[in-house]
């Protein structure tokens, strides 16, 4: 098997950003999981029971209840943001997949049309980062980093697709291989070796960055927690004596 410095850079960014992703994803979320909730803090009006309050995370990951509640203009672009990245990310599933699922099949056309809303929705939400007073204040440079580089990827995502197009062959080999074990050579495109490299950024930080958002979501007390202080009392982890 033959090893070109190419190869080896990619390759070896490939795996440590995925280690690094994986690794620092599941320690992240144990940390979120062994935090202890010392109150009774479900936002009111909340579900009584352990069904209600799963029902509502759910709600909650799938619809942003609370974002809607709170400013319809934001929720309006996370929505758009969130949905259209997925879309993105199921289109892309048929590089990692032999052979590929009709399913995913199916969502190429959807996950083009995607990937113009992506880049679009990403400038709405740094528009809103700027010029909202009360979003400026929370924002921190690590929030328009991570605007930065997903707008990077979902540009050269559009420049690979329609003007700068690699052989799409040999990413295929090369992202397959990855995942299979057998290595292939590297395209030596200039977009897609930038595309990757934003990807396997993005990879290697979400760990340590806010988007972690997506799993800590289930582990937020003012949701997942029932609203039942009288039937059923609640005690404070770090007095476990005082439910004696």
């Amino acid at each position: 098997m033959e090893f070109s410095l190419l190869k080896v850079i990619f390759t070896a960014m490939a795996y440590g950003a995925g280690a690094i992703f994986i690794v620092g994803f599941l320690a992240r979320v144990l940390k979120y999981a062994k935090t202890p909730s010392p109150l009774k803090i479900p936002t009111t009006p909340a579900p009584i029971n352990p069904i209600g309050a799963a029902i509502r995370v759910l709600s909650e990951v799938i619809f942003f209840n609370s974002l809607f509640k709170g400013n319809k203009w934001t929720w309006l672009g996370g929505i758009m943001f969130h949905y259209a990245f997925l879309l993105v990310v199921i289109r892309h599933l048929r590089y990692f997949l032999y052979p590929v699922a009709g399913w995913d099949m199916g969502m190429q056309n959807i996950g083009i049309y995607a990937g113009f809303v992506l880049p679009v929705a990403v400038l709405y939400l740094l528009m809103r980062r700027t010029t909202v007073d009360r979003t400026m204040f929370v924002s921190s440079l690590a929030d328009y980093f991570v605007l930065a580089l997903i707008f990077g990827i979902a540009t050269t995502g559009l420049l690979m697709k329609y003007y700068e197009r690699p052989f799409m062959v040999d990413v295929k080999g090369f992202v397959f291989g990855l995942v299979s074990g057998n290595l292939s050579d590297v395209p030596a495109d200039p977009v897609f070796l930038l595309h990757f490299t934003l990807v396997m950024t993005l990879l290697a930080y979400f760990p340590f960055s806010k988007l972690m958002h997506s799993g800590g979501v289930f582990f937020s007390p003012t949701r997942n927690q029932c609203d039942n202080p009288r039937e059923k009392r609640h005690i404070n982890p770090w007095s476990p004596n005082l439910g004696a």
